[in-house]
């Protein structure tokens, strides 16, 4: 995880833990929220390039399947009303396979005849300030923040140099930060058991990293005991990243959405 990140996430909480008592005003939220837990998930994932010779692919399918993440959240809340949200996730897959084609990254000419393996590794964290209205069973959420997002791609196969077959691997490394905006949702059905309904979206235009994420939740959480319970939620993602160069381009889309349960404490 990003340092910073960790360490703005621990300056809030000492801030919470001074600032506020241990019960919120509305029963949906809470002075502080931890989420530790995992997603298995479906993903696909494709790599367009946008330099093509003849014949050439424009598109790579770099592989679909379940996946299972480890996930960490943590939500604090000041004054009743105001608060801070803070997540962290990352993707990673490997996939070997043959192609009838070629395909250009990186100003590499892949020969797709023979076998080629790819790799990606995704990092996401971000940070919100949230803004809650309501005191009551619901409570409606809007939040401003950041979001840190770090790609790693990776193509190992064979190349044509001269006529003659070689072998050959290309990758690029980047990171950026980018705004997000969050809404939300959250109705108690008592202080034991609530529902809610995340949505959020960051977006960054320019840069050699650009692209956008869109992110929408529904979940319950249980309580049997006052601080330990336990979260379940389905969630669907988009993500698009799209590497500028000044030669060339390469776009990289992953779709992913499945179940996640958490182990919930609050305090």
């Amino acid at each position: 995880m990003n340092p910073n990140f960790a360490r703005k996430a621990l300056f809030v909480l000492g801030a919470v833990v001074c600032c506020g008592s241990a019960h919120a005003q509305s029963p949906a939220l809470d002075r502080i929220s931890v989420w530790v837990g995992g997603s298995d998930l479906d993903t696909k994932a494709t790599l367009e390039s946008s330099v093509r010779s003849v014949g050439s692919l424009g598109k790579l399918d770099l592989g679909e399947g379940n996946q299972s993440i480890a996930r960490a959240r943590l939500d604090l809340l000041l004054f009743d009303t105001q608060g801070f949200s803070f997540d962290y996730y990352s993707l990673s897959r490997t996939k070997t396979r043959a192609y009838d084609g070629s395909f250009e990254f990186e100003g590499v000419p892949f020969d797709l005849k023979a076998s080629f393996r790819s790799k990606f590794d995704i990092d996401l964290g971000s940070a919100a300030y949230h803004w809650w209205f309501g005191s009551g069973a619901d409570v409606f959420g809007f939040g401003l923040g950041a979001a840190y997002y770090r790609a790693k791609l990776g193509l190992q196969g064979s190349v044509l140099l001269e006529g003659e077959p070689m072998s050959a691997e290309a990758k690029w490394s980047d990171s950026a930060v980018a705004p997000v905006v969050t809404l939300a949702y959250k109705h108690a059905f008592s202080d034991a058991f609530r529902v809610y309904l995340d949505a959020d979206g960051l977006k960054k235009n320019g840069g050699k990293l650009s692209g956008h994420l869109y992110n929408v939740r529904a979940g319950l959480e249980w309580f049997p005991w006052k601080n330990v319970g336990l979260g379940a939620e389905y969630g669907k993602s988009k993500l698009s990243l799209r590497r500028d160069r000044s030669s060339s381009d390469a776009t990289l889309d992953i779709d992913f959405h499945g179940p996640s349960l958490f182990a919930r404490f609050r305090f």
